[in-house]
């Protein structure tokens, strides 16, 4: 006869042993991811902790730059308001003390920042003689470009529109500024606009090739 296996009859007992165990291993096994997730969770917290600070220090420092640049635009903008006023006022004080003689012409008067809308039109001009038939139209820069050129050439259209008394006078036109170099001189030449400049203590006016528009 053939030994046979040795052979344990399940009993309730050894069955309940079993799952007791299982039931053991399961809350081990539990017990570890739980604590495998919270690590997870508390490096995630650490990391959005972090990258909530990191926000907040690159929104500040944004916020100081811009806050930084507003005021130096501010300043800058100040500075050049002041240059331009600066220069209107030393033009057109040269102007008047000049008693109007310019251009080979006389004029009867002088204003400064003339502005008006008509229209839907909307001009300004820094300097204006008139006589009894010709307006001269003096646009006034601290530091002139030759891309100040069309702005200059479109005022006697707009001058006429704003103020059509004057619409059947001629017009000359100037460039005012305390410096100009050679190229924006010539440009002016061409185009027939006064050149009007500080060179030293005098204001010298080159109205070679002037235009009446």
């Amino acid at each position: 006869m053939e030994n046979l296996p040795n052979t344990q009859v399940a009993t309730p007992e050894s069955v309940w042993a079993i799952l007791m165990e299982t039931a053991q291993l399961q809350r081990e096994n539990e017990k570890k991811w739980e604590k495998r997730w919270e690590k997870s969770r508390i490096e995630a917290d650490k990391s959005r902790i972090e990258a909530d600070k990191s926000r907040i220090e690159a929104d500040k420092s944004r916020a100081d730059f811009d806050r930084r640049m507003k005021e130096i635009q501010k300043m800058i903008g100040g500075v050049t308001n002041n240059q331009g006023a600066f220069a209107e006022e030393y033009f057109f004080n040269s102007f008047e003390n000049g008693k109007t003689n310019f251009f080979g012409e006389k004029f009867d008067e002088i204003a400064k920042h003339l502005k008006t809308r008509r229209q839907g039109l909307e001009d300004e001009y820094d300097i204006v003689l008139y006589n009894h038939s010709l307006v001269a139209i003096i646009e006034v820069k601290y530091k002139a470009h030759t891309k100040d050129i069309p702005t200059v050439l479109k005022k006697a259209e707009t001058f006429r529109i704003l103020y059509p008394e004057y619409k059947d006078f001629k017009i000359y036109l100037g460039l005012a500024s305390m410096s100009f170099y050679t190229e924006l001189e010539q440009e002016c030449i061409e185009q027939g606009i006064a050149v009007i400049k500080q060179v030293g203590d005098m204001v010298v006016i080159n109205d070679t090739n002037l235009k009446a528009f």
